[in-house]
């Protein structure tokens, strides 16, 4: 279903049908409750909720799955966003002693957002995107999630689709989540390239020797680059394009005739050659690349822990996108106009089958909890959201899967020192007889 399909006034109607029956409420409270890592972890996570008519209400916290799903289908946020667990309650923050309401943890989050690239892409402009420009967001996951994985190694990297126009990561690692300020912003530093803001002409400079994560991302970006910046975007395809093309490089024209056949590898191979006698200009066609393809951070969203960011399974109200988790292996095909909205969901929800009589009857022989658990597993199954949920689903169990080793490891850890302190009451016992 395309974004047309969609309307925006009948928001209002179908929230409340998505919060009562398709809202993975079971995995969402599995995932911010971190297997209760420690006492009140859940309840003193943030959550902010946009209404109806733009009312945002900040701080609010629940102390059960129980509560959210409740409080969450009487105010039927139009917009979900998730913030740091405090050292208090949130909705209590008031009633604290001045000075010691404190954001204790949060995960390392990224948002790369589209329009941060409308110097670099000819298709689209502001909150539009199309298929043309989406392959930003593939080599920017891809090369983020490279490094987050090999150069600082976090397992558990949560990408999500933010419901519009750019992308979202939550590193869940206990590490990250426990990461001070100076942390977060050493790594987004560290992951940052492109700098300098409208009035900064060449954002990438590179030295000699080239870093090997600039070398592995420069090796991300030139699987991609030909097709999307050269025959997708094109370049150099005008008069306009080639002059943006030509304040980065200091060289002639006279390689660059415009609208020309020119193969990109002859175009930067002129480049290179040329550039090579300049001082400093020997990378100028990998600051290029890296210039019109490297991941744009905003990297003040990344550095705070008490900042909020919009929740998985949010629903974007102006495109009723619903937020979902990408799933990486099939990372080069997803496509964001196919991520199903609101009313689509909604509208397969009420499709009838013929099993359905007999479950209802089921029902009524379960206590209500256990029911509507039940039902709601059954409901979103039978929509295009799940898909999406069984991606989250994956990420939950090797989460789990993590927590149990590392269970078991400290428990070995345990076992040996306990063994270890028997030998030696025993030594000690024996010489003293």
């Amino acid at each position: 279903m395309s974004t047309s399909d969609y309307d925006p006034a009948c928001l209002p109607d179908l929230l409340p049908l998505y919060y009562r029956r398709l809202f993975p409420f079971s995995q969402y409270y599995r995932w911010l409750s971190y297997g209760g890592v420690s006492k009140n972890y859940f309840q003193n996570r943030e959550f902010s909720f946009t209404l109806k008519d733009d009312i945002y209400v900040r701080y609010q916290s629940f102390t059960t799955q129980n509560e959210l799903e409740k409080e969450m289908q009487k105010m039927v946020p139009y917009k979900i966003d998730i913030g740091a667990v405090y050292s208090h309650r949130p909705s209590q923050h008031n009633a604290v002693k001045s000075g010691t309401f404190q954001a204790l943890e949060k995960e390392l989050v990224f948002d790369i957002d589209m329009t941060d690239y409308d110097d670099v892409r000819r298709c689209c402009s502001a909150a539009d995107i199309c298929s043309k420009c989406w392959t930003l967001m593939t080599i920017a996951i891809r090369i983020l999630d490279r490094a987050l994985r090999e150069d600082f190694g976090f397992h558990h990297l949560l990408w999500v689709y933010s419901g519009r126009r750019g992308v979202h990561c939550w590193v869940c690692d206990d590490a990250a989540r426990k990461l001070s300020v100076a942390a977060r912003s050493a790594v987004a530093e560290y992951l940052s390239l492109v700098k300098g803001g409208e009035e900064t002409v060449r954002k990438v400079v590179l030295s000699d020797p080239i870093h090997p994560f600039i070398n592995h991302s420069l090796s991300v970006v030139e699987r991609y680059f030909q097709q999307y910046a050269i025959v997708d975007q094109d370049i150099l395809g005008s008069k306009e394009s080639v002059d943006k093309v030509l304040a980065v490089f200091p060289v002639d024209r006279y390689f660059f005739k415009e609208g020309s056949s020119v193969s990109y590898d002859l175009h930067f191979s002129c480049v290179s050659v040329k550039s090579n006698s300049k001082k400093g200009g020997q990378y100028f066609d990998k600051e290029i690349m890296l210039q019109y393809c490297y991941p744009r951070l905003d990297v003040n969203v990344s550095k705070g822990v008490n900042h909020l960011l919009k929740s998985p399974f949010s629903v974007h109200p102006k495109t009723g996108r619903i937020s979902v988790p990408i799933d990486l292996k099939e990372l080069d095909t997803f496509d964001p106009f196919e991520v199903p909205t609101i009313s689509l969901i909604c509208e397969e929800l009420e499709k009838p089958r013929a099993e359905e009589a007999e479950e209802d009857d089921m029902k009524d022989k379960e206590n209500e909890q256990e029911a509507g658990e039940r039902r709601r597993i059954r409901d979103y199954k039978r929509t295009s959201l799940a898909k999406y949920v069984k991606v989250f689903d994956r990420f939950l169990e090797a989460m789990a899967r993590s927590r149990k080793g590392e269970m078991l490891k400290k428990s070995g850890e345990i076992e040996k020192d306990s063994v270890f302190h028997i030998h030696l009451i025993l030594a000690f016992t024996l010489q003293m007889d």
